[in-house]
């Protein structure tokens, strides 16, 4: 993808999200983003969107058989989660004293770490 229109998302490896929509659609349990891809516009969550892969036996995998991981879902079916509201939240941009831009809750307005 170009660089030139490159789209920025609030959401970043470590934050947590809620699954706002789909089959893991819990809007009172955070959950934890292990990656984000860009590029494709989409997040791995940990312990959703868990699919089931076969494998054949190999020289890493001497066994093979099923294995289970989670596979990507649209960073628009989540939301950031703030701690202090205890529920998903909409989140804008300010750059503090320092310069550095940081994410705040339109809801509390508290700075989303």
């Amino acid at each position: 993808m170009k660089t030139r229109f490159k789209p920025k998302y609030n959401i970043r490896k470590g934050d947590s999200v809620v699954v706002i929509t789909g089959n893991d659609k819990d809007l009172g349990k955070p959950r934890t983003v292990k990656q984000v891809l860009v590029d494709e516009g989409k997040v791995i969550v940990e312990g959703v969107n868990i699919i089931s892969r076969h494998t054949k036996p190999s020289a890493q995998n001497t066994k093979g058989g099923i294995i289970k991981k989670e596979a990507p879902i649209h960073i628009s079916n989540v939301m950031l989660w703030d701690a202090k509201e205890k529920s998903g939240a909409k989140v804008t941009r300010e750059q503090n004293d320092d310069g550095k831009t940081v994410r705040i809750s339109k809801k509390s307005g508290e700075v989303i770490k």
